[in-house]
């Protein structure tokens, strides 16, 4: 069977994610079933898996959003599998965009996701340590 675009993006940002991931705790690879029935679920919480990256695929409703955040002096990159929404930077402009996309937030910045679409809007969130002062 022939998987559907958001389905090949999100295997390969799955395998992507598994396979450039350090794992601190053993020497084999990490590996995370891909089985989310829930609005957000973790996929690396940082140590002992990774030197401190973070990852979990979301799930927004038409309308929703994440809500004003910052993940500090942490990047944030956001593949987007299905749907369409805005990313927002406080002090800046909206950026609309479409699945399948990769939306980006420098460290530092405060910043929302909402869904703009009909339906659900899924993307997996990855949050890494940056070297910037």
């Amino acid at each position: 069977m022939a998987r559907s675009a958001p389905a090949r993006v999100w295997a390969a940002t799955a395998a992507l994610l598994l396979a450039s991931t350090p794992v601190l705790s053993q020497q084999r690879p990490l590996t995370v079933p891909l089985k989310c029935r829930q609005a957000e679920c973790p996929l690396l919480t940082g140590p002992p898996q990774t030197a401190g990256m973070r990852s979990s695929f979301e799930r927004l409703s038409p309308g929703a959003s994440v809500g004003w955040h910052t993940t500090g002096k942490h990047e944030e990159a956001l593949v987007i599998l299905r749907g369409q929404g805005e990313a927002l930077i406080e002090g800046g402009t909206k950026q609309s965009f479409v699945a399948p996309a990769l939306v980006y937030f420098p460290p530092t910045t405060r910043h929302n996701v909402a869904n703009t679409g009909k339906e659900p809007l899924e993307y997996v969130f990855v949050v890494a340590p940056a070297d910037r002062p």
